[in-house]
């Protein structure tokens, strides 16, 4: 984003004393150019400049800024625009027409006297669309480092996109110049400050990598800070995106949201929510995975190696529905600060329902949660995969009711999870499947030590909860990771 004064400098020195911004077109810029000749009768310095016609105002010779590289470079957004400039740098501003303020700014008495008090500006030129995506990509592409590709004029844009492989075989939109310049002005975050080391190339990532992939995604500009977090996280030796990308089974990212940032770009927490429909939820997991594929490399059939894989491979993020909770957010719970943004990235696979209409205490609803989540990966498998547990607002309820906190629903899964291992090991029931023999006769638990995580979501009506199995957890597979979303 460029600084609000001095930072581009016109193309000729700007002279001391007053500089006025201005355009035939807006309804104050002509009511106050009588003004503007007063303040030149005063004896004051004055420039103007023009921004639609070079003869506007009459009679004070104004220069042509038609062009807009003067208002560019003033970072004008309101016309009439006033100035103050001294030692050739802007040291104060006024925009719109009032005569308090237009008085004490320019120190001359009695200006518009006939005029009302008070007008407000209208819209600089440099704002509208079309002028504004010419002037950021004249102005600010030399920030851009990233190759340049010229498609050929009879070229189909996304037929180009796909068949360089740049997409997740959805269609993407095309990464222009202005785009991406667009999506940047998303964050404070410099384009070249480096992001991660992207698995499983291990390429350098910079914020202007991403802002590319965000582009491609379907993002706005706004979505930028959760995809750089998603992407920190990911690239963390914990989350082991290598791996996850690297194993044959379903799993993939899987982000959760918290905190006001959520709200902020208008991500879906209820119904639906992990379903289509919302442009956050949908783009943000999107640009993740496009990151992964376009600067890690990270392509199916190639390092990519699932055996299935799952839908939410293209994308699968969601907000937690903090406001309707009985319970703390997971970022909470993982040590992040009340009301902080955050990201949580989660190895899982595809969604598998838990269906409980009947169950109104909570002893009940748990049983039902601890035998579902038996089936996580197989029911005779222990401590090697992770969960995430989405409970809904109606089953949420049920808890909430009964005063049990989150902490408390825990410590009995974790009880009624603690598995015998005559039942676990390895022919047992007629299965082959199973754990080695020598676990006969001992308990486990079906998750290890934090590999449950728990979090509410979803709509108000339908008893009906969520289990999302995870990949081989621990630090020989993935660990959620948690990571705070800046700006």
């Amino acid at each position: 984003m460029r600084a609000d004064t001095g930072a581009q400098p016109a193309r000729t020195p700007l002279a001391d004393g007053l500089v006025a911004v201005v355009k035939r077109d807006c309804p104050t810029c002509r009511l106050v150019a009588p003004v503007l000749l007063e303040l030149r009768a005063s004896g004051a310095a004055l420039t103007v400049y023009s921004q639609d016609d070079p003869g506007f105002p009459e009679g004070l010779e104004p220069v042509d800024d038609t062009d807009l590289d003067v208002s560019w470079a003033l970072g004008v957004t309101t016309v009439p625009t006033l100035l103050r400039v001294e030692g050739g740098r802007v040291t104060g501003r006024e925009e719109g027409w009032s005569r308090p303020r237009w008085e004490a700014f320019t120190a001359v008495a009695g200006l518009g006297a006939d005029l009302p008090e008070h007008r407000p500006g209208c819209g600089s030129r440099t704002v509208e669309p079309a002028e504004a995506e010419r002037l950021a990509v004249r102005y600010g592409a030399g920030r851009l480092t990233s190759r340049r590709v010229e498609l050929g004029e009879l070229e189909d844009e996304q037929e180009a996109l796909f068949g360089r492989g740049w997409t997740d075989g959805m269609p993407v939109v095309a990464p222009t110049e202005a785009r991406v310049l667009r999506m940047l002005e998303g964050t404070t975050r410099g384009p070249e400050e480096l992001v991660a080391v992207v698995p499983p190339d291990l390429v350098p990532c910079t914020v202007e990598k991403v802002a590319v992939n965000a582009v491609l995604a379907g993002c706005r500009p706004e979505y930028l800070p959760v995809v750089l977090a998603a992407v920190e996280a990911a690239c963390t030796d914990e989350f082991n995106m290598h791996g996850l990308l690297a194993t044959t089974y379903f799993s993939g990212p899987v982000m959760v949201v918290n905190g006001p940032v959520a709200a902020a770009v208008g991500m879906n927490s209820g119904v639906n929510a992990f379903g289509q429909g919302n442009r956050a939820n949908a783009t943000i997991g999107r640009a993740l995975q496009l990151v992964i594929r376009n600067v890690g490399g990270g392509r199916p059939g190639e390092v990519d190696r699932a055996t299935l894989g799952n839908p939410g491979k293209y994308s699968f993020c969601f907000a937690e529905d903090e406001h309707g909770s009985p319970w703390e957010p997971l970022s909470v719970e993982r040590g992040l600060p009340t009301g902080t943004s955050a990201v949580t990235l989660f190895a899982g696979e595809g969604v598998r329902a838990v269906v409980d209409q009947r169950s109104r205490h909570p002893e009940s609803l748990a049983r039902s949660f601890a035998a579902c989540l038996r089936g996580v990966a197989h029911p005779k498998l222990a401590l090697a995969f992770d969960a995430l547990l989405v409970v809904s607002p109606e089953h949420a309820r049920v808890f909430a009711e009964a005063g049990w906190s989150k902490a408390r629903l825990r410590q009995e899964l974790d009880e009624l999870l603690t598995l015998p291992g005559d039942e676990l090991v390895q022919g047992a029931a007629g299965i082959a499947e199973g754990l080695p023999a020598a676990l006969a006769g001992t308990t486990l638990p079906k998750f290890r030590p934090g590999g449950l995580l728990i979090v509410h979501a979803g709509g108000t009506a339908g008893l009906f909860s969520a289990i999302i199995g995870g990949w081989v957890s621990g630090p020989s597979g993935s660990q959620p990771v948690t990571w705070e979303v800046r700006t």
